[in-house]
């Protein structure tokens, strides 16, 4: 175990409210099975990482939960409401925003025109002070407002990604694997300015392999093998759980 111990940060008074509930949820691509019976809780107010290493399902989880591809079976309840599978449409709507693995910007368009195109769907009647509170949180971007996406570097593009995601004004947040391709020193920043979003209220969903980092910020996690959660638990719970650090941190 690394020498620093986490300190499991208390939840907010609301978080009795859950924002996402997943049932049963089974999914794949023709006839391959993916997501073998996924049950997944969020509730308002946390941090919860979905955890695994690469091809174990967790894209595919994102996919079906934002409305991307519909699930074989089960149930996606979001704010009380079931969500109609392959419709991201109506998951946007709902409150509910991913930001995918590799950022996926708009690489010919500027930074700002990127983040007016995240209010595209959600959040429009609150474009500019929306886009005030996310320059606030990555005043970076505020300086190349007028800089085509494509020529920033990994760690903005990630920030404008998110970025676009928070213009939608979420109820959950979801971040496909944020922390990718970005050097140690970015990484650490990146989950800093995660747990501030979190801090200021936002409801947040981290999909990511990087185990401890992500524990360190988590109010709650679940690691996901073979398509099948196999540990959920606490923050706490889970980094002294010995089939996680023998599997995921080598001790």
């Amino acid at each position: 175990m690394p020498d620093a111990a986490i300190v499991e940060r208390p939840l907010p008074t609301a978080s009795t409210e859950t924002v996402l509930s997943v049932k049963g949820l089974r999914a794949g691509y023709g006839a391959v099975e993916v997501l073998r019976g996924i049950d997944i809780e969020i509730r308002k107010g946390q941090i919860v990482a979905l955890l695994g290493s690469n091809g174990v399902g967790k894209t595919t989880f994102n996919a079906v939960v934002s409305g991307l591809i519909k699930p074989w079976s089960g149930d996606v309840v979001f704010k009380g409401s079931k969500l109609p599978g392959g419709r991201a449409e109506a998951a946007v709507d709902a409150g509910l925003s991913l930001v995918p693995e590799g950022r996926l910007i708009f690489p010919n368009m500027t930074v700002h025109e990127n983040l007016v195109l995240g209010s595209y769907r959600r959040g429009r009647a609150n474009r500019d002070a929306n886009i005030d509170k996310v320059v606030g949180v990555f005043p970076r971007l505020k300086e190349r407002f007028s800089q085509k996406a494509g020529t920033l570097s990994g760690g903005e593009q990630q920030m404008l990604a998110i970025g676009r995601g928070m213009m939608a004004e979420p109820r959950l947040l979801i971040l496909d694997e944020p922390s990718l391709g970005l050097s140690p020193l970015l990484v650490e920043e990146m989950f800093n300015l995660i747990k501030r979003l979190n801090e200021e209220g936002l409801t947040i969903l981290l999909v990511e392999q990087n185990v401890v980092q992500s524990l360190e910020i988590a109010d709650h996690g679940f690691v996901l093998e073979n398509g099948a959660i196999s540990l959920s638990g606490s923050a706490q719970e889970l980094m002294d759980d010995p089939d996680l650090q023998r599997s995921y941190l080598g001790i």
